[in-house]
């Protein structure tokens, strides 16, 4: 099983649609707000410009898509 971690913000409605998607699928996670001091520092490291940005094993899928993250958890 690959460690997943989704960095998302507060209002962010794609953001939520990744936890609510990962939550359904009993997938754990650790959530990463950007928003936090500690978590722009993990974000800025990623490169990634906007969020959601979900990190998969070795993995970053910019943005949520069910499919994407499927055959990058399942790989």
């Amino acid at each position: 099983m690959k460690r997943v971690i989704l960095y998302s913000s507060n209002n962010c409605s794609h953001c939520q649609t990744a936890k609510r998607y990962l939550e359904a699928q009993k997938i754990p996670f650790r959530l990463c707000n950007v928003k936090t001091p500690a978590g722009q520092k993990e974000f800025a490291k990623l490169r990634a410009r906007a969020v959601p940005v979900l990190k998969i094993g070795e993995h970053i899928l910019h943005g949520f898509n069910v499919k994407s993250f499927n055959r990058l958890y399942g790989d």
